[in-house]
Parts: C-alpha cells; structure tokens; sequence
C-alpha cells in the first residue's frame, strides 16, 4: 500500500501595497526553516480590515507588483484566487476553497509576530486555526511563544534576517521623492514608477 505525503503549501496573504524585501525573505525563511514544497503570496482583493483607512491601489496592480517581486525565485509565486473571487477578502475562503480543490495539500499559513497577536479578531479565526498550521515569523533570535488565542492550535515558529522595511515605510518614501530601490526589488520599483504610485497622496 502506498501513502501519498500530503503537499506542504505555504500561504503569506496580504495587501502588498507594495510588496517589498521583508515579504519575500519572511517567505524564504519559511520555506527553508519549514521545508514547504511551495509558498505562494496571496494577494487580497479588498482586505477587509483596512478598508477606510486609506485608499488602497487596485488589486490587478498590487498582484502584478507581487507576482514581479517573486519572479525566478524557486518554490515561490503570486497568486491571484482571492482577486478572481471577488468582494471582501477572508483568509477562511481561501483556506477552504484550497482544500476543496487539492484535498492532499497540507496548509501552512504564515504571518509576523504582529498579525499573530491579532488573528483572533480574524473572519471564522477559530475555522483558520482549524484548517492551517500557523507559521510565526520572528523578527530576531527571541523565539516568541504563541499568543493565548493559539495556545491549543499548531504552530511553528521561524525567525528572519531582520529587514527594516514596511509597505507604510515605502509609499511615504515615494511620496518624498526618495530612492526606493533598497527596499523592494528593481521591477517593482519599475511597475510603481510607471503607475506614478503612492506620489503625493500618502
């Protein structure tokens, strides 16, 4: 009898506005600390969460900064289900819609020590603990112990190469004027400056 080894997906969800350094190596870190077979960056179509707080850049625009930062990294992709859904994002779609359609597939689903101390607040957050291994990325050699809310859930943390960059960081570094080519990759760097993103509006 042959048992086939469920497939180790790993899944970094966010708004990417824009993607940057920090995303890629926390997927990296993961991918290499975890042994995942592939890690894809899933792009929100309307994140739910930050709605009104400012205005956020179109979806098709945010998955192609994605997809151009990952591009030729091995066991990396972008992926553009939940901008194909449609409406409000809730990361418990996606994890059922995955399992409903790859029923092999072992989900891992990664986020910073920051989105872990707020999962609860999450769409269904008992459903996405239920339906994932958390993948707590650190940002130094501190291995952080798991908020309350996940106490009883499976979770693996892994630590990161500091990268001091954030989305917020970059939009305020275009909106100046600033040289933003340490903090993302060039071709990101190249679909912003073609949009004129982020300039003057931040």
């Amino acid at each position: 009898m042959t048992t086939t080894v469920p497939r180790r997906l790993g899944i970094l969800g966010g708004t990417f506005d824009p993607p940057h350094l920090g995303h890629r190596a926390a997927a990296l870190a993961a991918q290499t600390q975890v042994g995942l077979d592939e890690i894809v960056l899933m792009v929100a179509n309307e994140p739910w969460q930050k709605v009104g707080d400012r205005q956020v850049t179109a979806a098709q625009v945010r998955w192609d900064m994605t997809d151009a930062l990952v591009q030729g990294i091995s066991g990396l992709r972008a992926d553009d289900r939940e901008i194909r859904r449609g409406g409000p994002t809730f990361t418990v779609d996606t994890l059922e819609e995955i399992l409903s359609d790859q029923p092999d597939t072992e989900i891992f689903l990664i986020v910073g020590a920051d989105t872990a101390e707020r999962l609860e607040t999450w769409h269904r957050a008992s459903d996405v603990v239920g339906l994932s291994t958390i993948v707590i990325v650190n940002r130094d050699e501190t291995t952080n112990t798991a908020p309350g809310f996940l106490r009883d859930a499976r979770v693996l943390n892994v630590t990161m190469n500091p990268v001091d960059v954030s989305s917020s960081a970059l939009r305020e570094a275009v909106a100046r004027g600033e040289s933003i080519d340490a903090m993302t990759s060039s071709s990101v760097v190249t679909i912003i400056r073609d949009h004129s993103l982020y300039v003057g509006n931040q």
